[in-house]
């Protein structure tokens, strides 16, 4: 008796873990939408209160050096259009 019970026991569980046939899904190839016919109702309103909180910037050394004038560089492009 004991036998007959483990083996309709391991039975039913076998039958538990069989695979399901595969499931094949179908989607549409294309849709159409019609934009005059969709109606929105409703209010448009303005968003509310929005801030932005200030982000800290770097400053950056400049690793070009200074020169008060250009007098060579103009001189020579005035000479070049000539």
């Amino acid at each position: 008796m004991k036998i007959m019970i483990i083996l309709t026991i391991l039975f039913s569980m076998s039958s538990f873990a069989q695979d399901k046939k595969g499931v094949r899904y179908e989607y549409k190839k294309f849709e159409k939408f019609d934009f005059d016919e969709i109606g929105v109702e409703g209010e448009a309103g303005a968003p509310g209160d929005i801030s932005v909180s200030p982000r800290l910037r770097n400053e950056f050394k400049n690793k070009l050096p200074e020169r008060s004038n250009f007098n060579k560089e103009m001189k020579k492009a005035i000479d070049g259009v000539r």
